[in-house]
């Protein structure tokens, strides 16, 4: 299946894994793209820039196929070295940069300049338009039923990808929701040019993470995820656990008086604790809808075969229905 994605990516299937904190190592990154997709490693999972070099080094051990970094422009107790996480990227020679959060103009000259193409996530057509006119080469929209931080206008896919199609100029993915070959073609049929996907591939044997979190979601439905954060205007999905519960309560209790101090107990430092150690109720952690659609744990490329399998299977007999 040839898309503007995958000619611009060079990569077989129009399938991206998303980067996603403590999740998106090398070994994951490599899976993906060895089955024919982009796989992405997290660039801020990695405490300093020198840790990203030796990660992108790792991934370069594991696949030859192309792969991205991620970087997240998103508020944090400390900045990030952002100037050196670029430098990492553009000396370990990687060709795709995926950014998501705040505007990512202060990376793209230095990113232009080293021929690394940049996809940027947004939740919204008018971030999208501004993407494109900053000089991204696509954009990954970003509907409410994602996982993470879904933007604060709560506009799902089925109405957000039509708007970005008739908008852009540049290519775009789907994001938020996509799971299998229904995903795809939906995606497709909306004007999107692949998908991207981040809870569907936690789910996978090559995932580097703790097995209580794998099965969490697979245990979950599509009605087990909760908005938290709301009350600061930095909304984020997450799957619903003790923390989730603490943490509206405490949005409920404290109203319009909410800042971000008073719920670090249930976000900060709450990750590697999570997608490592498996401590399920230690604080919150980013799960899309899309819970509801995941019942296994298959290697990436088992997940990625069966998708393309099924999205030909559909494109092809509902041709002949019609």
């Amino acid at each position: 299946m040839k898309t503007r994605i995958t000619e611009l990516f060079g990569i077989e299937h129009p399938i991206i894994q998303g980067g996603m904190h403590y999740v998106g190592f090398a070994e994951l990154a490599a899976a993906v793209s060895n089955a024919g997709g982009l796989g992405t490693i997290t660039g801020l999972t990695q405490p300093t820039a020198q840790d990203l070099a030796r990660e992108i080094a790792r991934c370069r051990e594991l696949t030859d196929k192309p792969f991205a970094v991620n970087l997240t422009f998103l508020p944090s107790l400390a900045e990030p070295d952002y100037p050196a996480y670029v430098e990492a990227i553009v000396a370990g020679g990687v060709g795709i940069v995926e950014t998501a959060g705040r505007n990512p103009e202060q990376v793209l000259p230095a990113l232009k300049d080293a021929g690394i193409r940049v996809i940027h996530k947004c939740t919204s057509v008018r971030h999208s338009l501004k993407a494109q006119s900053i000089g991204c080469d696509a954009v990954s929209v970003d509907g409410f039923e994602c996982g993470g931080h879904p933007g604060e206008d709560d506009v799902p896919n089925f109405i957000l990808l039509p708007r970005a199609a008739d908008e852009l100029e540049i290519p775009f993915v789907a994001s938020g929701g996509m799971a299998d070959g229904r995903s795809l073609v939906a995606a497709l049929a909306l004007g999107a040019e692949g998908m991207n996907m981040g809870t569907r591939f936690m789910a996978t044997r090559e995932a580097p993470i703790h097995d209580n979190v794998k099965q969490a979601l697979v245990d979950a439905s599509e009605l087990d995820t909760r908005l938290v954060m709301r009350p600061l205007r930095n909304t984020e999905r997450v799957l619903n656990n003790a923390a989730a519960e603490r943490l509206l309560e405490k949005e409920r209790k404290l109203g319009a008086d909410l800042v971000f101090e008073d719920i670090l107990d249930e976000v900060a430092g709450i990750y590697p604790r999570v997608m490592l150690d498996g401590e399920m109720d230690i604080g919150v952690w980013s799960c899309g809808m899309v819970t509801g659609l995941i019942d296994d744990i298959p290697s990436c490329r088992e997940l990625i075969q069966r998708i393309m399998a099924q999205a030909e299977d559909i494109l092809r007999e509902r041709s002949a229905a019609l």
